[in-house]
């Protein structure tokens, strides 16, 4: 990932990252557009992975902060591995693993209305493969990266309520 500074379309100063960076806040003040030129990245607005969260695959984003919501910090980014075999996750409808379980290999586009009747995911276990939450129906709004592990509550991927609307798989593009 290429990170441009105070620049619209890649003007100034840059920072190259080829992996995760817990902490960009030392190599630039702002950062107006972005460069994927290989990979898959989250960015985040805040140091450790942490606040808003957005989506990168490969391509030029010249002017990302107006599309994605995002003020002109990029304070971390996470680089997403390749995965382009199989995809399953489990939810569930309380903390910790409780109550009752669906299980999806694909993607939803909406969670309410197309499979489960359900408004909330308090929790949930990734067996295989990397998944997007989008906080809306149709892969819009906040979006939050769920990596392979178990999540007991909505707050550990960064969730500020148990709202998911509808959930992508990540694909090798």
């Amino acid at each position: 990932i290429i990170i441009g500074s105070i620049y619209i379309n890649f003007g100034g100063r840059y920072y190259e990252c080829m992996s995760d960076c817990a902490d960009l806040h030392s190599m630039f003040q702002r950062c107006r557009s972005i460069r994927v030129e290989s990979g898959m990245f989250m960015i985040y607005d805040r140091p450790g992975y942490t606040g808003n969260q957005y989506f990168m695959k490969r391509g030029g984003y010249a002017d990302y902060m107006g599309k994605a919501g995002m003020n002109n910090c990029v304070r971390s980014c996470r680089m997403i591995p390749s995965h382009s075999s199989t995809f399953r996750i489990r939810l569930y409808e309380h903390f910790d693993m409780g109550g009752e379980m669906m299980e999806l290999t694909s993607d939803c586009p909406n969670l309410v209305m197309e499979r489960f009747n359900v408004h909330d995911i308090f929790s949930c276990n990734v067996t295989d493969g990397n998944w997007l939450f989008y906080e809306h129906p149709n892969y819009r709004g906040r979006m939050y990266l769920i990596r392979p592990g178990e999540y007991k509550r909505f707050s550990e991927w960064g969730g500020r309520s148990a709202r998911v609307g509808s959930i992508r798989r990540i694909m090798d593009y």
